[in-house]
């Protein structure tokens, strides 16, 4: 029989579909660091974001994110003469409105003329005839929002652009764009210590609009001395009586993971870690993580996983959790979503995906 792998790939976050017609994995790749210091130039290792990219692939995934400002014009470029003819279920979603002066900076350019020839520039460097998603950057305040939104409008009546998005909008924006043209998808600055966008994150799950979150994990900070994540693993860890051995944010095999290591003398149980988890889902919703593709995980040395006991799902009812079950006949499953309770025998879940479920203790 053939070896079947256990590699983790994109598919595992989930699909949506963009656009309603535009179906991809959950899990993207950004392709703004493919450059040189301070998103500017070529990067010094160019054969490394080519093998970068082709990864990204490899593990499932099915949406780039990338700019005209990215370089500018690099990571473009990059991705065409990359990846370039492309996989027919690939999606590439570019964006224009930022004009780049130098390393680290960013202007605001949302004049029409400018985003005309911002589209068109993409289109040449991705070497495509239509952009699935182009998304307006940034508004400029120096220039009237709906102006900007009329122009993505007119590119798409050419055929030039397939979808329009947004990125770095709030609730009022993207209203105001609605009302010109639909939109498919917003990504706006979002992690665990930058909620600024919660407002536009609740208003497109409510309408069910992709929200596509940058700068997910801080570039490092969520886990440094002092971080968020090091923060709330240090007062879970106190107030459980607990030694917290590590906290990180990691991504092996391509299954990105919010992991929490925990000890105490004596030696750790299953119970401690289970109860831990469900405890995290009380102060920290774990439908943030999903929103990004991110699973949390609280371990400590040489246990697995906790197992959770009758206690622990009657305490920490209505709290967001997951949950992985395995049984002889029906296999490993797991669960993503909320724990409601316990009913008789059994757990009640409301899985993000199934709905809700009954699972026997």
């Amino acid at each position: 029989m053939a070896e079947q792998s256990t590699q983790a790939t994109a598919a595992a976050a989930g699909r949506i579909a963009i656009g309603g017609d535009l179906p991809v994995n959950r899990m993207g790749f950004g392709a703004m660091r493919l450059t040189g210091q301070g998103v500017w130039g070529e990067h010094p290792d160019r054969a490394e974001c080519q093998r970068v990219l082709r990864r990204a692939l490899e593990l499932g995934i099915n949406l780039i994110d990338t700019a005209d400002s990215y370089g500018p014009e690099v990571s473009e470029r990059l991705i065409a003469e990359t990846l370039y003819p492309y996989p027919d279920d690939l999606v590439i979603a570019t964006k224009g409105g930022l004009v780049r002066p130098g390393p680290g900076q960013w202007v605001p350019n949302g004049r029409p003329d400018h985003l005309r020839q911002a589209c068109e520039g993409s289109l040449k460097r991705l070497r495509v005839d239509e952009i699935d998603v182009y998304q307006f950057h940034r508004p400029d305040p120096k220039v009237p929002f709906e102006e900007s939104i009329g122009a993505l409008v007119q590119l798409k009546d050419e055929g030039k652009i397939r979808h329009i998005g947004l990125s770095n909008v709030d609730t009022g924006q993207l209203a105001r764009a609605q009302r010109l043209t639909p939109i498919v998808s917003v990504q706006n600055r979002y992690s665990l210590s930058d909620r600024t966008s919660e407002p536009v994150l609740v208003a497109c799950s409510a309408q069910d609009l992709p929200f596509i979150p940058w700068n997910p994990l801080e570039i490092g900070e969520l886990t440094r001395a002092g971080g968020p994540v090091r923060e709330i693993a240090d007062r879970v860890a106190i107030d459980h009586g607990l030694e917290l051995v590590h906290a990180e944010v990691a991504g092996p095999d391509g299954k990105p993971i919010v992991r929490i290591f925990i000890d105490k003398p004596g030696g750790v149980t299953h119970e401690d870690c289970s109860e831990v988890s469900l405890y995290l889902g009380t102060i920290l919703d774990v439908e943030d993580f999903i929103h990004s593709g991110y699973t949390l995980e609280v371990s400590s040395p040489g246990l697995e996983r906790g197992l959770y006991k009758r206690g622990d799902f009657e305490r920490f009812a209505g709290s967001s959790a997951k949950m992985r079950t395995r049984n002889p006949i029906g296999g490993q499953r797991n669960f993503r979503g909320r724990l409601i309770g316990v009913d008789g025998d059994e757990v009640l879940f409301e899985d993000r995906t199934s709905g809700r479920v009954r699972v026997p203790l």
